[in-house]
């Protein structure tokens, strides 16, 4: 273990494996889990009263000790425990794992796993830039969304749509040009899909300008156990805290609906099966353009 960070309701660390095992992660992590529901049922636990369980022992200056009484969460986790038997709140079994396969992810993670503390309390002072919300209406289009929800209807709103063929020149010619439309105050919208797409936002987002950014891949489901501990990765989680972005995904009703199929045959040039990456892409650049336009 590497890195490990201890947050009030969840556990982030970091393992790296430098030959075979002859044990699988999920059984090392269902190990761990398990032993450290066994230290605490022997060091902390109080089965007779759990309102006694993790009694502080302190020093005084006698030379004895004096009892405190435990912080009101210490004596909740004591009665979680006592109901489930154990001290996490899924079974020993279940983690959210992600395995690094690229140069620099390594030391990203660190870094991440050790930021975590600021990150949660920045989610915790601003809770409406980081809430999921269902059900949010622009013009004809419903969708999921978390950021900075006034953007939404801000009056001064464009799409960034371009094509994949363009050139770098041509790719640095407009975002001069959305970079000054910014500084008067207009919002931009795109899935940010090509790569011209990509440098622009980017731009925009470095320079402190507000974005609404459509995902191609949103949000976890509402019945997942990640849906309450979402948050934005990365840059994205650092334009939300500063209230400058908005992230929007359309529910797949949305994305079947008849006038955007048709946009995306007249686009590809023939239908295309709503399972495929072009169709979501060509759908999302609709949504983008209808979203830019509703008032």
């Amino acid at each position: 273990m590497i890195a490990i960070q201890v947050m009030p309701d969840h556990l982030h660390f970091v393992l790296q494996v430098l030959e075979p095992m002859n044990r699988s992660v999920g059984e090392i992590i269902r190990s761990f889990k398990s032993t450290c529901t066994s230290i605490y049922k022997r060091e902390y636990y109080s089965p007779t009263n759990p309102d006694d369980n993790n009694i502080a022992k302190n020093d005084n200056p006698s030379g004895g000790h004096r009892e405190v009484a435990p912080p009101q969460a210490v004596v909740d986790f004591a009665r979680v425990f006592a109901s489930r038997g154990s001290i996490w709140l899924s079974d020993p079994a279940h983690y959210h794992e992600r395995i690094l396969l690229y140069k620099g992810q390594l030391q990203h993670m660190i870094d991440y796993v050790h930021d975590n503390p600021r990150r949660r309390w920045l989610k915790h002072a601003n809770p409406d830039l980081f809430r999921i919300r269902q059900g949010i209406k622009v013009g004809n289009t419903i969708c999921t969304a978390l950021g900075q929800i006034f953007l939404i209807n801000h009056p001064m709103r464009a799409v960034i749509q371009y094509s994949r063929s363009l050139t770098q020149p041509e790719i640095d010619t407009l975002r001069e040009s959305c970079l000054r439309q910014a500084a008067e105050g207009m919002v931009f919208i795109s899935p940010a899909i090509a790569e011209g797409e990509k440098q622009i936002c980017r731009a925009l987002r470095e320079a402190g300008y507000p974005l609404i950014i459509l995902l191609s891949e949103g949000f976890p489901p509402p019945d997942s156990p990640h849906y309450r501990f979402f948050k934005p990765q990365g840059v994205y989680f650092e334009a939300c805290a500063a209230g400058k972005l908005l992230l929007v995904e359309p529910s797949p009703e949305l994305l079947s609906r008849p006038d955007i199929e048709a946009i995306v045959a007249a686009k590809a040039g023939k239908p295309l099966p709503h399972n495929t990456k072009r169709y979501r892409f060509l759908a999302l650049n609709a949504l983008a353009m209808e979203m830019s336009t509703h008032r």
